[in-house]
């Protein structure tokens, strides 16, 4: 990280064929040595499964398991006096998007299958029924915040 300046936000390009910036950020979390074309392969597919399986549309559905997989507060690690402290904060809305997009990835490559994109939807039908990995996550950072809440007024 540059000690110079801050660097500045990138702005985000809608996907090509939903134009929706939700679907290219997940783009990127899918992304493995460079190779977009199959990532956004196989997000287009798992959302062609969604549709499939719930008949309504497969980007409100991403986007309501964006929602429920999101973090309102997370712990950081401060030093305080030799000893390290683990300090709830909240969590801003960009942040709490790609953590969301983080965990919806890593749990549906850690599922049982073959297919990415068959897992992937998966995890997503989970995560907007409010069942699944990604949501399990989420109710363990908040009970991680919870515990912490004592050490609140080390924030920065």
């Amino acid at each position: 990280m540059s000690r110079r300046n801050t660097s500045k936000k990138r702005f985000i390009q809608p996907d090509p064929i939903y134009q929706s910036k939700l679907v290219s950020m997940l783009t990127v979390r899918i992304l493995k040595s460079g190779k977009k074309s199959i990532a956004q392969k196989i997000i287009y597919n798992s959302l062609e499964i969604i549709k499939d399986r719930s008949q309504s549309d497969p980007l409100e559905i991403l986007e309501q398991a964006v929602r429920n997989a999101t973090p309102l507060v997370e712990v950081k690690a401060r030093r305080v006096g030799g000893s390290t402290y683990q300090v709830p904060i909240e969590v801003r809305a960009y942040r709490g998007t790609n953590l969301a997009l983080r965990w919806i990835t890593r749990f549906a490559k850690d599922r049982s299958g073959k297919n990415m994109a068959i897992k992937l939807a998966n995890e997503v039908i989970d995560a907007a029924g409010e069942t699944g990995s990604s949501i399990r996550k989420r109710e363990e950072t908040h009970r991680m915040a919870e515990a912490n809440k004592a050490f609140a007024h080390y924030r920065y």
